[in-house]
């Protein structure tokens, strides 16, 4: 039976075989390819700073902090100041936060019948799109980060802006998701504390369990994070056990014979990426509770992702407080990156986990360029001896309906993926 999987970004075909009435395999094909990575061979380096943010236009901005640190990778000795890390850091931030309330409410909420809740997503994505546009001029497909910092001089005023529209994403949040005051978030370490609380995330949660949906999904229970910033971790977990020896050259990725989206393993294993990992590698005690009820079900998954988003919220006022407004935006580096012969490898948390560009620069001219996207990890198709992560996920259920919720669990980007 093949399944064509619509609502996301772009389209992914699923092809499932049934057993005894269960799912017993399902292989996942991307249909269509842009070539982006073709396109960046043979331009001049600083050219990717333009073309990788329209890789996509709902992560974009995680391909343009991607690409600017893949540059500033492939000098010896770079400065950046501290005023344009902490910038970047907050924008790509932004993106986040905006992406989890556009899946949360576009892509699980018509699952549950409550389709005329979809329209909330509205609010507080464009407030996020306007704190970003604060700083990056426009929102999506801005190009303000290049190498060496950053092309806004902040003033007072912009920061003014910036918090309000963060405050105003926390009262939606507060008022409509999750009835919580972020100053409260340390208070809920447990399942049991989070039953008090009111909100359209408790009632989807509160759905899954009247459904007996809770275990659905489970894959390998295996998790990791290469991108690190001063809020996210790098490292990986199997199960519960973390650990932060990671060496990101043993990322590796696998052509498919039937999909223009290749696979991405880490010594020969799939592992899963995006809020969940991020929040099993960072210890949260309240996912770090719901994984020890349920493993790494749509039920966990679920709620890391969404209550991520108060998390980052806290966490970017505690940025805007560190900036130092006197400090540059900008340090002019001394060589001309069109000089260098030099690899350049990085990784940031994307809103579904971790996303890894690697440009190689010969001759004036970038030679090579790779992108390793989040779907990639989680939901391109291994085989049946060695099956990728939302493949494992959904064998074993007993109709196409749950399965594609499964699948979209994971959140579906085909657009960044076959780049």
């Amino acid at each position: 039976m093949i399944k064509l999987i619509e609502k996301i970004e772009g389209e992914a075909k699923l092809n499932f075989s049934f057993k005894d009435n269960k799912i017993d395999d399902v292989s996942v094909d991307f249909m269509s390819t842009r070539h982006v990575e073709d396109i960046l061979k043979g331009k001049t380096p600083l050219d990717a700073l333009v073309i990788n943010p329209r890789v996509c236009g709902i992560c974009g901005h995680a391909h343009l902090i991607a690409t600017v640190r893949a540059l500033e990778a492939c000098y010896e000795d770079i400065q950046i100041s501290n005023k344009a890390k902490i910038i970047r850091e907050l924008t790509l931030t932004f993106e986040l936060i905006q992406n989890h309330f556009k899946w949360f409410y576009l892509t699980i909420f018509p699952f549950f019948g409550v389709k005329q809740e979809i329209a909330k997503a509205l609010y507080p994505t464009q407030l996020m799109g306007k704190a970003i546009a604060v700083f990056g001029g426009q929102y999506p497909h801005t190009s303000y980060a290049i190498v060496g910092g950053v092309v806004c001089e902040v003033t007072n005023m912009d920061i003014i802006k910036v918090q309000r529209y963060i405050d105003e994403t926390t009262d939606f949040f507060e008022k409509n998701v999750l009835s919580i005051q972020n100053s409260d978030l340390k208070t809920l370490n447990t399942l049991n504390d989070l039953s008090h609380v009111k909100g359209d995330l408790r009632d989807i949660l509160k759905k899954i369990e009247q459904n007996d949906w809770q275990n659905l999904g489970k894959s390998y229970d295996r998790f990791i994070a290469f991108g690190e910033s001063s809020y996210f971790k790098k490292g990986k977990s199997i199960k519960t056990r973390v650990t932060q020896n990671l060496a990101i050259d043993d990322v590796k990725e696998t052509d498919s014979t039937t999909s223009f989206a290749k696979s991405v393993h880490y010594h020969d294993q799939y592992y899963e990426v995006g809020p969940l990992a991020r929040a099993m590698i960072g210890k949260n005690p309240l996912i770090k509770d719901a994984h020890r009820r349920y493993g790494d079900s749509i039920f966990t998954r679920i709620l890391a992702r969404v209550y991520e988003i108060p998390q980052l919220l806290e966490h970017t006022k505690i940025l805007i407080e560190s900036l130092d407004l006197s400090e540059p935006s900008y340090i002019k580096p001394e060589v001309d990156i069109s000089q260098l012969n030099a690899v350049g490898i990085s990784a940031v948390e994307a809103a579904r986990g971790t996303l890894i560009h690697k440009v190689e620069i010969e001759d004036l001219k970038i030679k090579s360029y790779e992108i390793i996207t989040p779907t990639q990890w989680n939901l391109c198709g291994g085989h049946e001896q060695n099956l990728g992560v939302s493949q494992k996920a959904m064998i074993g259920l007993d109709n196409v309906k749950l399965a594609e919720m499964v699948f979209k669990t994971f959140d579906v980007c085909s657009v960044c993926t076959t780049h």
